[in-house]
């Protein structure tokens, strides 16, 4: 029985898109495709849209094969928006779920660097994109991510939250950091820790109930501006550093500031206790 050893390239890519020819180099891999789509979606208004505008050539990088960098050259359509309201007049054909909007690389391609770059750092994972021959540098990994992180949904939360500041570089730049109570999950990260943009996002969100938080005054006052009836709860962490400074403030309202040591204290002790030989003296003859 004859095993085929031939490795169908096209069963790789989606049906949308048909491998026209494939060329290489020692170190790279050009792959030449046609767009196969009959309609496509506006991304500003919805709108399903079979009004073909024109066809241009794009130029997107995909994951590495074989350890070269690929290339894939689409000849896609671009189409007219439909809806005479909208903003867009032509938008560029997609592949849902391989190709996005006026994207310069495959979406399976920007999920691998993304990943990569959570696990390590944006400029790590630009000299190990590199050393796989993906070009990227460490400023685009930045906007990838900057990007992925807009398109994502708001994050909900419930009626009780947790606010603290933290730092992004400590004593230069500082943030606010929102949790959810219930799921102890972070639900939105603020620049500043004035109050300034917490009442911003108070204002978008004025189911909470509860709020724990730090002993902030800007805090507070945001709080109380803008959910008055909410009740403000100081977290645990705060309860016992109030608890010790009261202690503190105690203990010195009650001891004397300065405590006196008498002139001839130590003469009292050194008559009242036996001066002790040690061997030296022992030796010579100089203790009894």
């Amino acid at each position: 029985m004859r095993i085929k050893t031939e490795l169908e390239l096209q069963s790789f890519y989606p049906s949308e898109l048909e491998i026209a020819n494939i060329s290489h180099t020692d170190t790279e891999i050009h792959i030449k495709m046609f767009a196969r789509s009959k309609n496509c979606t506006c991304p500003k208004c919805g709108i399903v849209s079979a009004n073909r505008h024109g066809t241009y050539e794009r130029k997107l990088q995909d994951l590495p094969i074989l350890g070269k960098s690929t290339w894939l050259f689409v000849n896609a359509y671009e189409y007219q928006c439909d809806n005479p309201d909208c903003s867009i007049t032509t938008f560029v054909e997609t592949v849902n779920g391989f190709l996005g909007y006026y994207s310069r690389m495959t979406d399976r391609c920007a999920d691998f660097i993304c990943t990569l770059a959570m696990e390590t750092s944006c400029e790590g994972c630009s000299r190990i994109c590199r050393s796989m021959n993906l070009k990227i540098s460490g400023d685009s990994v930045i906007r990838l991510l900057t990007k992925r992180f807009k398109l994502q949904e708001e994050a909900k939360c419930g009626s009780t939250i947790g606010v603290d500041d933290f730092a992004f570089k400590k004593r230069h730049t500082y943030g606010t950091i929102i949790v959810d109570e219930a799921t102890h999950t972070p639900v939105a990260i603020l620049a500043g820790r004035d109050g300034r943009t917490l009442k911003e996002w108070l204002a978008q969100n004025k189911h909470v109930k509860t709020v724990t938080r730090d002993r902030a005054s800007a805090y507070a006052a945001a709080i109380q501006e803008i959910l008055p009836d909410a009740m403000q709860v100081a977290d645990r962490f705060h309860l016992h550093q109030n608890l010790l400074e009261a202690i503190k403030n105690t203990v010195n309202a009650t001891m004397p500031v300065d405590v006196k040591i008498p002139e001839d204290y130590g003469r009292e002790q050194q008559q009242a206790e036996p001066e002790e030989c040690d061997g030296s003296k022992k030796n010579l003859g100089q203790c009894g």
